[in-house]
């Protein structure tokens, strides 16, 4: 297991202060604000032990109301909203320093046989024939000032390896569309729920940008902003995340200063274990 990804797994493993209150840890951004899709994967930790662990999530929905900060703790309150026959459904919110930030609502359900079927995985290169994603963001800083080195763990913590890929720093007009393998570096433990907090936490990471490029623009680009709103996702089937998911996304929309993205991640054999969708804000800066 790599440093980065144990350091991930750490974040994500809460401290409980009360019967329903848990407290969390944020990981070093470049930006200034904590990564959205760690707090997702927390929150996600926090309602899963709420829970009778025969239930697996199968869809939360959540909104970003204000920007975290990393230099403070997270405190996560979940509320329980249902238990019945095959579901129960929490909420969470998360505050830091006594302001809400987030708000989710998560579904957790008994498995059960039941009608089955689903999309097609498109063919894409297989992942041993692409770069990974650090080497090339290594490669554009082996002779960067010492103060660009990134902080941010999630590339370090994560194989990403891009279908085809896209610099950031150097943004062209381009298909709102991206395809991306993903696994851990490093194996996963034995849980089931662990590997849904690492998918959760993924899933975040390259979706807002593919609604920005067919604008010649990234969250690089000066004066730009861009930060996510709201985030969907529904688990459909088991999977294993110590193998390779195929992340396709693709924006239909942009407009009103947000781009509209959506999912759907397919594992080595093609099976659909899940979908997601998500809104951020996508615009210049007022004066620019």
């Amino acid at each position: 297991m790599s440093d980065g990804l144990k350091s991930l797994i750490d974040i994500l493993t809460l401290e409980k202060i009360d019967e329903n209150i848990y407290r969390g840890q944020s990981e070093a951004t470049d930006w200034g604000r904590v990564y959205g899709g760690q707090v997702i994967a927390q929150a996600l930790s926090a309602a899963a032990q709420q829970v009778d662990p025969e239930r697996h999530i199968h869809s939360f929905h959540c909104y970003f109301l204000r920007p975290g900060n990393p230099d403070y703790p997270i405190i996560f309150e979940v509320e329980s909203n249902l238990d019945a026959g095959t579901i129960s459904n929490r909420r969470v919110k998360a505050v830091q320093r006594g302001q809400t930030i987030f708000f989710m609502t998560s579904s957790f359900q008994l498995n059960i046989e039941s009608f089955d079927h689903q999309s097609e995985m498109p063919v894409v290169p297989p992942p041993d024939d692409l770069p990974q994603e650090l080497e090339l963001r290594e490669e554009d800083l082996r002779f960067a000032p010492e103060e660009w080195l990134p902080k941010f763990n999630a590339v370090r913590a994560i194989d990403f390896r891009a279908v085809n890929y896209y610099d950031l720093k150097k943004p062209y007009k381009g298909p709102a569309t991206k395809q991306i393998w993903m696994r851990p570096f490093g194996s996963l433990p034995n849980n089931p729920c662990i590997h849904n907090y690492m998918l959760a936490y993924a899933s975040d990471f390259f979706f807002l940008a593919t609604a920005s490029q067919p604008h010649e623009v990234s969250f690089l680009t000066e004066d730009m902003r861009m930060a996510t709103i709201d985030h969907s996702m529904w688990f459909h089937r088991p999977f294993d995340f110590n193998d390779w998911l195929l992340y396709d996304m693709d924006s239909p929309s942009a407009s009103n200063g947000r781009g509209f993205v959506r999912g759907k991640i397919y594992d080595r054999a093609g099976r659909l274990v899940a979908s997601s969708t998500q809104e951020g804000i996508m615009r210049k800066k007022r004066g620019s």
